[in-house]
């Protein structure tokens, strides 16, 4: 069971840096994602015929 607590200034405060540390961390992997997408498919995908 779960039990009702009252979340203190410090817990709320780290847990607001842990989610934007979580979301930074996202962002970081999408964005290098995006990247090697990009270089493992080459200048060339812009040129080709549709």
């Amino acid at each position: 069971m779960t039990e009702n607590r009252e979340w203190s200034e410090e817990d709320l405060k780290k847990r607001r840096l842990r989610s934007i540390a979580i979301a930074l961390i996202l962002a970081g992997m999408v964005v290098l994602f995006y990247i090697t997408t990009l270089v493992r498919l080459g200048g060339n995908v812009a040129d080709r015929a549709i």
